[in-house]
């Protein structure tokens, strides 16, 4: 079975995570939407890069959620996990390439 790149996971879990809180008003929901997919990269990160680069990636996943927030002050809610989802996906990506 194909792997799905962990660049992937990391922000398809941010914006799928979203996501499901906004639609379905349940914000607990959307948060075991981003820890799954958060552990899932996590994961995938360890199995790449060893135990370092998946606590540095799993640190900048919770920065990236954390930080969205401030961030949809001054853009909008969707612009700002665009934007992070998109920003800890090049951070796996240049991280991990060449790996495994």
């Amino acid at each position: 079975m194909p792997r799905i790149p962990s660049p992937a996971i990391a922000a398809v879990g941010l914006v799928g995570g979203y996501a499901v809180a906004r639609w379905t008003k349940k914000r607990p929901l959307g948060g075991v939407v981003l820890a799954a997919a958060g552990g899932v990269a996590v994961r995938e990160w360890r199995e790449v890069g060893g135990v370092k680069v998946a606590a540095g990636l799993g640190v900048a996943y919770v920065g990236a959620f954390a930080g969205s927030h401030p961030l949809a002050k001054r853009i909008g809610a969707w612009p700002a996990v665009f934007s992070v989802a998109g920003g800890m996906a090049v951070a796996s990506w240049v991280v991990t390439r060449g790996k495994g």
